[in-house]
């Protein structure tokens, strides 16, 4: 499933119409985590083991995350030793427990300073091996109780599907772009493009906007473009790290509006002090 980066480089240098490009698009690559999730069949899964769905294991006297006094969805949890192996830049903390929660009405899309809270992401330090799963309580919906799949993880390289939103300072022309385009619709192979991306780090498959963009704008209080204080904030749009991208698994009973996905970003100076409150969220979908 992943690629190296020399496997990039000689990819890139099969393709005539890259030849010029290959050298900065191989600058683009960034590495990232991929997720593979796969049912749990009939046995019980030990406590703090990576997964989607099903339910999440916190420390005792924990309360299952709210919002506009409504149960938020149990989206995953990652244990962070579990994912540091295929985390060679340091970027998350080698232990502990990510836990990842979502408006279970799917009312959030991030697109509004006022969604904050629409989710949660909660960092538990300590071993959560003993821990038990936290029931759901009662006032939560039934198509929010998603099905549980462990999950594993592998080592992957990705480039931007949108290379201008991430270095203005690159002047392809518009036959570059198209043969960038191109290369991307077979990378890192067709087939790949067929299955679930399940994600962390690294760049998101991106269905609309600038995601980045509008973390910078929202988590600021920023609602318009054309408010004068877009500019400046804009300018630190690049802070933003996707943390994590949970695609729409059938097999979790996971459905993000038609067929979308979620986003959670993380600006790089609370992900290196490891302060996962600090994130926003963003739905897209076709």
């Amino acid at each position: 499933m992943g690629i190296e980066t020399s496997e990039l480089a000689a990819k890139l240098r099969l393709i005539p119409g890259l030849w010029g490009m290959a050298g900065e698009i191989e600058k683009l690559a960034q590495p990232s985590i991929r997720l593979s999730a796969k049912p749990a069949g009939q046995g019980a899964l030990p406590a703090g083991v990576s997964r989607l769905g099903g339910l999440p294991d916190l420390p005792p006297g924990t309360a299952w995350p709210t919002w506009k006094s409504t149960p938020l969805a149990f989206v995953a949890q990652v244990r962070l030793e579990e994912a540091a192996p295929f985390n060679p830049q340091g970027y998350l903390p080698k232990s502990g427990l990510l836990s990842f929660f979502y408006d279970a009405q799917q009312d959030t899309y991030g697109a509004d300073p006022a969604d904050r809270g629409g989710w949660q992401v909660l960092y538990h330090r300590d071993d959560p091996s003993s821990w038990q799963p936290l029931q759901p309580p009662a006032g939560l919906a039934a198509e929010a109780l998603f099905k549980l799949c462990p999950l594993t993880f592998t080592p992957e390289l990705t480039l931007p599907t949108a290379p201008a939103q991430v270095q203005p300072e690159l002047k392809w022309s518009e036959g570059q772009i198209k043969h960038y385009e191109q290369f991307l619709r077979g990378f890192p192979t067709h087939e790949d493009h067929g299955t679930l991306h399940h994600r962390m780090l690294g760049y998101p498959e991106q269905i609309q906007d600038d995601m980045q963009a509008q973390c910078a704008l929202m988590a600021n209080g920023v609602k318009s473009i054309d408010d004068p204080r877009a500019v400046d904030l804009l300018k630190g749009k690049a802070d933003w790290q996707l943390l994590l991208q949970v695609d729409s698994d059938y097999n979790a009973g996971m459905k993000w509006a038609t067929s979308g996905m979620l986003y959670y970003w993380i600006e790089r100076q609370a992900l290196a002090e490891a302060r996962f409150d600090h994130t926003w969220l963003v739905l897209q979908a076709e």
